[in-house]
């Protein structure tokens, strides 16, 4: 090894860590250099170039500590250890172990397993393959290496061969900018992407670069003259603000370019302005909505392109004020109104990893342990591992079908579950499979990384006992479904079967009487279990005639008198479900019996409105207004599923109201609006949709109120605003 050659990497090593820490560099760096003496790179330099270029990044971009740099140094040697004789590895690993310490050879191994992963390009499977490597990162500071590797490849492709820069691009734009951007590195995101875009667009890239440097002065000019008027009125009224603005990255721009089929002076939004305020957060909400108001004042906003974060927040925690405004001449600008809270969680992205859809049985998801990681990284960059008790992706496995694309399931997820993921039908045809080519049954558990083949056989269907062997919803719904419906067809066979009988024995009974008594007879709950048993001939047609004759013949006049007595009851419970003989109502707010209700979307009701309770199939109670579009289908239709209901006198909480709006398209009237709505009547504004047409303003405006006492004042005070012609509730 040259004693030159790394002199970058050990000035950094020094400027960062103790003497003892860089003697152990040096001594990885020479015992690396000892182990690939005979490869080299594409350009012929030493395969440890690449080596020594990850840990500089590991160190200085990234910010991690020894370990993390000494297994940057190292993994070169595992990954090509494991790709040689078994004695190979088990030779440099227990080196490793003993030089270098336990910790060191746990990144380097899960470094050298994500480097087995055979990529697939593939846009649909992305997102797995994302958490694939992700799964394989046990030790946090592994994806985080991983992410440095894949920079130094990128910055140093050129040299690569031709045929390898459109999947190592593709990989990186869809695959490691992605996780960069979940972990909060958006530098390292943005750079990732730019690169590769210019590998597979170079036309597009080199384009976009050019039109940048071109507009540069001028874009710095025209924001300055752009927000004096905005800053002297802040500066005026006493706001703690500062203002921040950034040009888009070309991956960005590029992407605004083909989504919207516009050229590069067409894209809105080259640079955002963001208004960034420090105030209590009781305060936010209406500094925000004052600071939009005071930019609307100046300049014309595109109401279409109004994005009200803040009343109610992305999914994914994101909280902000987004509009376009118009600066003359053609020009648009993107404004971001938002508290210094707000964008630290924007930037820093943690809340975006809290929510998943997805199986999630109390640990954590990959998508929640990249959220945890990006936090610990913030407070203490080089003790990841003593703070890290979580392994990722908890819950979850990855498998592979015969021709390498990947599904996701939870943990213990079993053949069958793999084969209803894949498609419904394969799964009620399963009757076996295959894991790594060894045949086992449906039942069999599934493990990471498993390649799975599915075997079916033309007359296999779904079983109650299938139940038990399956652990996602999906297969647990579909196989549920299938036996309803088989379920559901033998019932209807076998009350058709039975009519006939009757008809043909002429006893004269109803199909109901005679139902009635056979259930009591057989003592079966429901006649939905009679029919099955008579379709599936377990009940023979010619007892069930045997035990009717008895019963006619008198032999057994106290049981029919009982099953008419049941019949009486029954059409008596039905006729007290009506509302009009209904004595007891669902107390709205409050629980009866455990029953669940909600309020039915199609009329939002709210406190004070008259109701109505209908239940429903799956979704247990709903709360209808009496005036409701839909009340008067469900009245006629399904009486027995009507029940009265009214409003506990002390309910509390908010409630969605939509007033919907017609005004004149003046100047500040949407700011107008919002000023009357939160300043004026302290009310909250969950969502506001305005469109622009033939001088009009319409749309809807959703505001969440107390009770119906104050719509009437909400809608009042909105008609007296100035060029609003048009206020009133809607049903949705």
């Amino acid at each position: 090894m040259e004693t030159t050659r790394y002199d970058e990497l050990r000035t950094l090593v020094a400027a960062n860590f103790s003497e003892t820490t860089q003697r152990l560099v040096d001594e990885a760096l020479a015992y690396a250099a000892e182990c690939l003496e005979k490869q080299v790179r594409y350009d012929g330099s030493p395969l440890l170039d690449h080596a020594a270029g990850v840990a500089r990044i590991v160190i200085s971009e990234i910010g991690l500590g020894r370990n993390s740099t000494l297994a940057a140094i190292l993994h070169d040697v595992v990954r090509l250890a494991a790709c040689g004789e078994p004695g190979d590895l088990m030779g440099v690993t227990s080196e490793i172990r003993r030089r270098f310490g336990d910790e060191v050879l746990g990144i380097t191994v899960g470094l050298s397993n994500i480097s087995k992963i055979r990529l697939k390009v593939s846009k649909e499977q992305a997102a797995n393959f994302r958490d694939l490597i992700v799964s394989y990162s046990e030790d946090p500071r592994v994806i985080l290496i991983k992410l440095a590797d894949r920079l130094e490849v990128m910055r140093n492709l050129r040299m690569f061969p031709r045929e390898k820069w459109r999947k190592k691009s593709w990989e990186s734009m869809n695959l490691y900018a992605q996780i960069a951007h979940k972990l909060g590195l958006y530098s390292i995101k943005s750079e990732l992407e730019d690169i590769a875009l210019s590998y597979l667009e170079p036309a597009e890239y080199e384009h976009i670069h050019r039109k940048l440097e071109e507009t540069e002065r001028e874009r710095q000019t025209f924001i300055d003259r752009f927000l004096a008027p905005i800053v002297e009125r802040l500066d005026r009224q006493g706001f703690n603000y500062h203002v921040k603005s950034r040009t888009k990255s070309i991956f960005s721009i590029w992407t605004k370019m083909h989504k919207q089929h516009v050229p590069f002076e067409g894209v809105y939004d080259i640079f955002a302005l963001r208004i960034i305020l420090d105030c209590p957060p009781e305060e936010e909400k209406t500094q925000c909505w004052a600071v939009y108001s005071i930019v609307t004042d100046y300049y014309i906003p595109n109401t279409e392109r109004l994005r009200d974060w803040i009343s109610i927040p992305k999914s994914n925690g994101y909280e902000s004020l987004h509009t376009t405004v118009s600066a003359g001449g053609g020009r648009w600008v993107e404004i971001q109104i938002r508290t210094e809270r707000m964008d630290a969680v924007a930037e820093r992205g943690i809340a975006a990893h809290w929510r998943y859809k997805g199986v999630n049985q109390g640990a954590l998801t990959s998508e929640m342990w990249l959220g945890r990681l990006r936090e610990l990284m913030e407070d203490t960059p080089h003790a990841l591992a003593q703070r890290f008790d979580s392994r990722p992706s908890s819950g979850e496995i990855f498998v592979f079908t015969p021709n390498g694309d990947l599904r996701k399931l939870p943990e213990g997820a079993t053949v069958l579950d793999f084969a209803f993921d894949i498609h419904s039908n394969l799964g009620c045809s399963c009757s076996g499979g295959k894991i790594n080519g060894r045949a086992v049954p449906i039942k069999e558990t599934l493990h990471n990384g498993d390649i799975v083949e599915i075997l079916t056989q033309k007359n296999q269907t779904p079983k109650a006992d299938w139940l038990s062997a399956v652990k996602t919803a999906k297969a647990r719904s579909k196989i549920k479904a299938f036996i309803r419906e088989e379920q559901a067809k033998s019932a209807r066979l076998g009350r058709e079967e039975l009519e006939r009988k009757l008809k043909n024995w002429k006893f004269g009974l109803t199909i109901d009487e005679a139902v009635g008594y056979l259930c009591k007879y057989y003592k079966l709950k429901a006649g939905t279990e009679l029919y099955g048993l008579i379709a599936t001939e377990k009940i023979d047609l010619s007892t069930v005639k045997e035990i009717l004759t008895r019963w006619q013949s008198g032999e057994a006049d106290e049981e029919r008198r009982a099953a008419a007595a049941a019949a009486e009851q029954a059409k008596l419970q039905n006729a007290a479900a009506r509302p009009a003989h209904s004595t007891d109502a669902l107390v709205i707010d409050d629980n009866i019996n455990q029953i669940e209700y909600k309020l039915a979307k199609c009329c939002n009701p709210i406190k004070g409105d008259d109701i109505f309770g209908f239940v429903t199939i799956s979704s247990g109670i709903t709360i209808h207004r009496t005036d409701c579009p839909n009340a008067r289908r469900m009245r006629e239709n399904y009486p027995y599923r009507v029940i009265d209901a009214r409003w506990r006198q002390t309910a509390e909480g908010a409630f969605r109201v939509t007033i919907r709006i017609v005004a004149a398209d003046t100047t500040g009237m949407a700011n107008h609006i919002t000023e009357t709505v939160i300043r004026d009547l302290k009310l909250n504004i969950r969502s506001m949709n305005l469109a622009s047409r033939g001088g009009l303003l319409t749309g809807t405006v959703d505001v969440e109120v107390p009770a119906t006492s104050v719509v009437d004042t909400l809608v009042h005070a909105i008609l007296r605003i100035k060029g609003v012609q048009k206020a009133f509730r809607t049903n949705g």
